[in-house]
């Protein structure tokens, strides 16, 4: 169903399923589509409620009908990540769409989530079929390994993927060496075997500092 056009724009192939996508990132679509909006993003009440508790806003949209549907973003770079029954761990304002067939949910995800002010929990999404994720420049998947774990300033962190373990530790950010920090800079740890998508530009707002 997913396809890019360039590098900024995804194209979704319909014949009467559906896709879910983020607010208001539809811009164009040729034949007939029906669209509904997801209050939440998650799956069920509960979904609804954690992410309204955690401030982790995430506003989908569905899909349906036949005929081919374009979604952008921002300009923002778009990248395919399948899923094989395994789970995808994305920010909530890095995702753009996903398979109707595939389950979002949230995970808890402690200290970095409370430091950058975006709530406790980050969007999941797990099963089977594509999800098209953003990054402000083209991302890099990076491979964690036993031998090689791997250590992200959280403001360049958009997902990660795999069997992999987070902690979060002080560290020295670029922008401590601009003397832009507000406070004690911090990075994520990951270990174990996955990979993780960094993006080469880190978010305005989040310069990685508690």
């Amino acid at each position: 169903m997913f396809r890019l056009q360039g590098s900024k724009v995804l194209a979704v192939d319909m014949t009467g399923d559906a896709v879910r996508a983020k607010n208001g990132s539809m811009v164009a679509y040729d034949g007939q589509m029906a669209f509904k909006k997801m209050s939440g993003g998650g799956e069920g009440i509960r979904g609804m409620v954690t992410r309204r508790i955690t401030g982790e806003q995430m506003t989908m949209m569905e899909v349906k009908g036949h005929g081919t549907c374009w979604f952008a973003d921002r300009a923002s770079e778009i990248n395919l990540v399948g899923l094989r029954g395994e789970k995808l761990y994305v920010e909530s304002s890095n995702l753009l769409a996903t398979e109707a067939g595939l389950r979002t949910g949230t995970s808890f995800t402690g200290l970095r989530g409370a430091s950058q002010g975006n709530g406790l929990f980050t969007t999941t999404v797990e099963g089977h079929g594509q999800a098209a994720i953003m990054s402000d420049g083209p991302a890099v998947v990076l491979r964690v390994s036993s031998q090689y774990p791997l250590t992200v300033d959280p403001g360049a962190y958009v997902a990660h993927q795999g069997d992999l373990r987070q902690s979060f530790q002080s560290g020295v950010t670029f922008r401590t060496f601009m003397g832009e920090g507000g406070g004690e800079a911090f990075q994520i740890r990951f270990e174990g075997d996955g990979l993780v998508y960094v993006q080469p530009s880190e978010r305005n707002t989040i310069a990685g500092d508690v």
